[in-house]
């Protein structure tokens, strides 16, 4: 069992690592160039400890092995009480439970914030992401077909979505 915190900025290296590999060797992720630690440390620094943008580590002893956060889903008002989903874990761990550990982690905080929807887009075909998100109460809401093109081809994104329990 992975112990699961909050990343911060010094995880910035390993967070890129791992989302570096995705870049660079698949189309789950439709960034085409390699992000810098700069960037990396950016983006962490663009989550807090509470609210609705919170990134989760998976750590191993000394070592991150995976992350998962939410973020937000669109930049107009009215989506402020939905948010994008995402986790990404190092190639060597898939499949031991450690994105369970963190969607755990994940909805567990999500849930004390006056939140409605979470969203969450998988390049398909990603029959792995698909069990998580379905076993953490997704649902398939629309196919967005050849919605990105990468390594020289066109790929499919599912859209699912989850019901938040509101706080309100």
């Amino acid at each position: 069992m992975a112990e699961i915190r909050h990343a911060v900025v010094p995880d910035a290296a390993a967070i890129n690592k791992i989302c570096n590999h995705y870049i660079q060797n698949t189309p789950v992720n439709f960034k085409t160039g390699q992000l810098t630690l700069e960037e990396q440390g950016n983006w962490i620094r663009s989550f807090s400890d509470s609210g609705r943008y919170q990134l989760f580590a998976a750590c191993e002893g000394s070592e991150l092995i995976a992350y998962a956060g939410s973020s937000m889903f669109h930049e107009r008002c009215a989506y402020g009480t939905s948010v994008a989903t995402t986790v990404y874990l190092h190639p060597d761990v898939r499949a031991k439970g450690i994105g369970t550990q963190l969607y755990t982690k994940l909805f567990d905080a999500l849930s004390k914030e006056d939140l409605h929807r979470a969203y969450a887009g998988i390049t398909l075909p990603n029959p792995a992401s698909e069990a998580l998100h379905l076993k953490f109460g997704f649902k398939k809401a629309g196919l967005f077909t050849q919605a990105g093109r990468k390594s020289g081809k066109f790929w499919d994104v599912l859209w699912m979505e989850k019901a938040l329990p509101e706080t309100i």
